[in-house]
């Protein structure tokens, strides 16, 4: 019986131990790293960013190590769907037509649609001043999108590009009259362009967020990873990270600061409305 039982312990043994290996294997986060400041090469290797330090953090508050790919926007969610990637730490605007097809996480950002325009060129104040121009973006973005449905109505020919630092570019060399990007990586691109490009006075804010994406079937890890920013903005992790890359704090009642009950973004599909409590680290 002793032998019996001895075989037994070491059998429950190697399957507490193996159950721990899968419980602690890396979680795989994409990233495009070229959309600064949320994501960018750093010196020495690697990435560095808003989005990268709070997916990060995140992955700590949740007892998961998370391990960094960064690739083109465009491929990330494809690569995502076909078990390459675990979720999407890219920020990634929330639409209906995507949150009909994905999970998204509780928006930790508000953003809204920047016009980046050359620093000697006119300005863009109406939707009407893009007409007989050329729109550069990012491939496959949000703003890709939007550019795409409303050429036609504006009048105005759009060209995407691989990365946001290739649009942005392509203003500068004069291949495009304006840039359509995010509000926070607009700013950005202006601030470290040499003064050669500035944020127009023209916008389009239809009230959406960024959050994290995950595959439609994979609740428990969008709803542990909601739970770890929720927990993040109760403490102030998210607005210092807010300060530490856009030189500036989160507005009052903003995403950055504001955790959202339930799971997901509110009416959107994919929300849980479950009531819950974080449980913070």
């Amino acid at each position: 019986m002793n032998k019996f039982a001895a075989i037994a312990a070491t059998a429950a043994l190697c399957a507490v131990t193996f159950s721990g290996f899968a419980q602690d294997k890396p979680l795989v986060a994409g990233f495009d790293g070229t959309f600064a400041p949320h994501a960018m090469p750093k010196m020495g290797g690697g990435i560095e960013g808003f989005n990268v330090d709070l997916v990060l953090e995140a992955g700590k508050r949740m007892g998961r190590k998370i391990e960094v790919f960064a690739g083109e926007f465009s491929g990330l969610i494809p690569a995502m769907n076909a078990g390459k990637l675990d979720f999407v730490g890219a920020p990634t605007t929330v639409t209906p037509e995507r949150a009909a097809n994905l999970l998204f996480s509780e928006g930790y950002l508000n953003t809204y649609y920047a016009f980046v325009v050359g620093a000697g060129k006119p300005d863009l104040k109406s939707l009407d001043d893009l007409k007989g121009k050329t729109v550069s973006t990012n491939k496959g973005s949000a703003y890709d999108k939007w550019l795409q449905d409303n050429a036609a109505k504006y009048g105005y020919k759009t060209e995407s590009y691989g990365t946001n630092a290739d649009a942005m570019q392509a203003i500068i060399a004069g291949r495009a009259d304006a840039g359509l990007t995010g509000n926070t990586t607009g700013a950005y691109a202006a601030h470290k362009s040499n003064n050669q490009l500035r944020i127009a006075t023209l916008k389009v804010d239809q009230g959406l967020v960024w959050g994290a994406v995950f595959r439609k079937d994979d609740n428990k890890l969008r709803n542990a990873f909601d739970e770890a920013i929720e927990c993040m903005k109760a403490d102030g992790t998210v607005a210092k990270l807010h300060e530490k890359w856009f030189g500036a704090k989160p507005e009052a009642g903003s995403a950055a600061v504001t955790a959202f009950p339930g799971y997901g973004v509110p009416g959107m599909a994919g929300y849980d409305p479950t009531p819950h409590t974080p449980r913070c680290k």
